[in-house]
């Protein structure tokens, strides 16, 4: 009883810890270390904890037994009083390299081992596989068929809460950006919700807007909770431009003849500030050499260490003196850089050659 009492308590931390036996055998190993080793069985020999190669004979009587890190561990405190104290880079059951610290105590028979920095490991490694995952949400680099685009992307942590997104819908290109409140984990969270809410078989970028809307109110969260959108349809056949906004900067059209038109259009985010809100498309007509360029707050709210901010106008005058959206992505981004140094928010720009 009182054995199964500290195996629950054990259990339930988030420190990564292993039991060996003086015969080097692991007689428990707690969820933590379970997690953070890729293992199944929480007892046994290191063969079911590492990545052997040493497939013969018993576990620590190979060959190759000599290089396993952790068990020369377990051998040197034997060796020394039942203490031991190292860093180890270690080859997972998943054939990963895990770099960690382990210290080693007696108690009684036992050898207890506890892995330091092991839950900072476990939480880094689920962050490394959350903005892999991220990073498939975003649009191709260039685009196969349709508007000419190019963008850039520049979450301020490992997780940003900027979703952008180009599509082709009914033979028209589609552009969506969102910017969801919030930072790191909980705003990656809502924009994969926003991903998967958006409907890219509308045409409609209002009518996607208010779908959006109606999917967010399910989620029943507070006011603290909410998306800035904008979606734009670029009809080629027409020379139109069809948006619609959420709380969300408009578009900018840097024509070419008349130079910068600031589109305006006054609307709520998708939240439950006003949850029926009747979102609308309004069209604009464009010539060919035009750019348009659709981008969050982040960019223009963005502070240098004087505190000033990068502002509309200087976005403006990056377009000016841009050729074309490729030009103008790689220009913004070498302004932003040299003007703050370090961002405090996501940046996210869209741009589309017309």
């Amino acid at each position: 009883m009182l054995f199964q009492f500290y195996r629950t308590v054990l259990d339930n931390i988030p420190t990564a810890v292993i039991v060996v036996d003086r015969r080097m055998r692991i007689r428990f190993a707690n969820r933590s270390f379970l997690m953070l080793f890729g293992a199944q069985a929480e007892k046994g020999t290191f063969r079911n904890f590492v990545s052997c190669k040493e497939a013969k004979g018993r576990c620590g009587e190979g060959k190759k037994c000599k290089s396993c890190s952790l068990r020369r561990l377990f051998e040197d405190a034997k060796q020394n009083r039942g203490v031991a104290f190292r860093k180890l880079v270690i080859r997972t059951l998943s054939e990963e390299n895990l770099s960690c610290r382990i210290k080693v105590v007696p108690i009684g028979r036992y050898f207890l081992g506890i892995a330091d920095g092991a839950y900072e490991t476990e939480i880094a490694r689920e962050l490394d596989s959350a903005q892999d995952i991220q990073q498939k949400l975003l649009p191709p680099a260039k685009s196969e068929n349709g508007t000419h685009y190019s963008f850039m992307y520049i979450p301020c942590r490992a997780i940003g809460g900027d979703l952008p997104d180009v599509y082709e819908t009914d033979g028209q290109t589609m552009g969506f950006l969102a910017d969801v409140s919030g930072k790191g984990i909980s705003a990656g969270m809502l924009s994969a919700f926003v991903k998967a809410g958006w409907n890219r078989s509308v045409s409609s970028p209002s009518h996607a807007l208010r779908g959006l809307n109606a999917k967010f109110q399910e989620l029943n969260l507070d006011e603290r909770s909410y998306v800035t959108a904008v979606a734009v349809r670029i009809d080629r056949g027409q020379n139109q431009i069809c948006y619609s906004c959420a709380g969300h900067n408009a578009p900018i059209l840097l024509k070419s003849e008349l130079g910068i038109d600031e589109i305006e259009m006054n609307a709520p985010p998708v939240s439950t500030w006003i949850p029926d809100f009747g979102y609308e498309d309004r069209l604009i007509g464009y010539n060919k050499g035009d750019i348009l360029v659709m981008l969050t707050d982040g960019v223009i709210e963005s502070r240098n260490k004087k505190g000033e901010m990068y502002s509309l106008e200087r976005v403006e005058e990056v377009l000016r003196k841009s050729e074309n959206a490729e030009t103008f992505i790689d220009r913004l981004k070498s302004s932003l850089s040299e003007f703050c140094g370090t961002f405090n928010d996501d940046l996210t720009a869209i741009a589309f050659d017309l």
